[in-house]
Order: structure tokens, then C-alpha cells, then sequence
């Protein structure tokens, strides 16, 4: 029986992405996994905000300027943070 709850299937993906926040300015980071639902990104030391700091994600690996993507921490973890995307 399968007790994995997720909603949605995690891909791996190793991208850049931009993590900004109004305190924190902005930082290159690179993504672990992505699913339809949020995104790890491996953070290291970079990141010391609390579970439910909310931040603005944009890809940098695409052709062209990515959408702006609202997202909120879910989990802390040593190598990065969890995060969930949502819309205003």
C-alpha cells in the first residue's frame, strides 16, 4: 500500500532560480526537486528565515524573463528549504 500523501509527483531538477525577499534583497540558488505544488531548493546557510516566511521565486534558466512565483516555507532542512507555491 502506498502511504505517500502527496498531491503531486516531485521531479528532480537542478535549475538556478532567484530567491528574493524584502529583507533578505535577492540570491541565486539552485532547485533539488520541483512538483506542481512547491519546490526544494538547496539553500545551505544562505536562507535563516522561519516555516511560513513567504518569498518570490523566478527562474533563471529559461529563454526570455520567467514569471514572478509566490511561495512559502514548508520545511527547514540542513541543505536548503521546502517550499510551497500559492497565489495572492
Amino acid at each position: 500500500m502506498d502511504n505517500d500523501k502527496r498531491r503531486f509527483v516531485r521531479t528532480e531538477l537542478d535549475s538556478e532560480v532567484k530567491l528574493m525577499h524584502s529583507e533578505m534583497g535577492s540570491i541565486s540558488v539552485r532547485t533539488r526537486d520541483i512538483s506542481g505544488g512547491g519546490v526544494y531548493l538547496l539553500t545551505g546557510d544562505k536562507v535563516n528565515y522561519p516555516v511560513g516566511t513567504e518569498f518570490t521565486l523566478q527562474a533563471m534558466d529559461m529563454a526570455g524573463e520567467a514569471p514572478l512565483v509566490k511561495a512559502v516555507i514548508v520545511r527547514l532542512e540542513p541543505d536548503g528549504i521546502a517550499l510551497q507555491f500559492y497565489e495572492d
